[in-house]
């Protein structure tokens, strides 16, 4: 009997337990980046140490004044030749110009809708033959890589239960079939490990095994 609830309890606790890790991360990593300087300022005013809540709060303030200082900053001209100015900058500086720049062009796809932008999900037949998995349309021109890719499809394969991290693969458009599910439904199906399938939701309860 305490077996059964113990494995009942973990598993109806466990994604609040991973959501509030996430969370938390997430959290620690905004608190961290204001740290330094908040305190520098309070020990160049000479005032007492912040207390924790205090700190966490003016973190994400100010976290939140950053992006919609940059959002303001890229709707206007000046902005956007500021935004110019430093993407050239980024792109100059060895190692940091290849993270940066494949991170901007990605953003960039997403934005504009260009090529497959990771809304198109397919089926493909990866890593070996008789193996199945999903994956996004990246792009859809490969003749930079291949001769006569012209027509051949760059498939994003995300990893799980992290999808950020993942493979891309060129294939020919025959060795892939279009699914009618969103890319949220993929996404959540990877993150899942293939548990949360398209067409169901992950919010039931858990229903303790029978005794046998």
């Amino acid at each position: 009997m305490i077996r059964r609830y113990l494995i009942a309890g973990v598993f109806t606790l466990l994604p609040l337990v991973v959501t509030l890790w996430i969370l938390n991360g997430i959290f620690n990593g905004l608190v961290g980046i204001f740290r330094g300087p908040l305190t520098w300022v309070v020990q160049l005013l000479h005032l007492p140490d912040l207390p924790y809540w205090a700190l966490a709060l003016f973190s994400a303030l100010m976290t939140l004044a950053v992006l919609v200082l940059v959002g303001a900053l890229v709707g206007n001209f000046a902005g956007r030749q500021l935004m110019e100015w430093l993407d050239e900058l980024m792109l100059h500086v060895p190692v940091v110009k290849s993270i940066y720049g494949a991170t901007r062009q990605l953003m960039g796809a997403i934005q504009s809708g260009q090529g497959g932008s990771f809304k198109e999900v397919v089926l493909v037949e990866w890593p070996h033959p008789g193996a199945y998995t999903l994956g996004f349309v990246a792009n859809r021109d490969c003749a930079w890589a291949i001769p006569g890719g012209e027509k051949m499809l760059a498939v994003y394969v995300p990893t799980s239960p992290n999808p950020t991290s993942g493979y891309v693969v060129m294939v020919d458009p025959s060795q892939v079939r279009p699914l009618d599910i969103s890319a949220d439904q993929a996404l959540t199906w990877a993150v899942s490990g293939g548990v949360v399938a398209p067409g169901r939701t992950g919010t039931g309860t858990f229903r303790m095994p029978e005794t046998p």
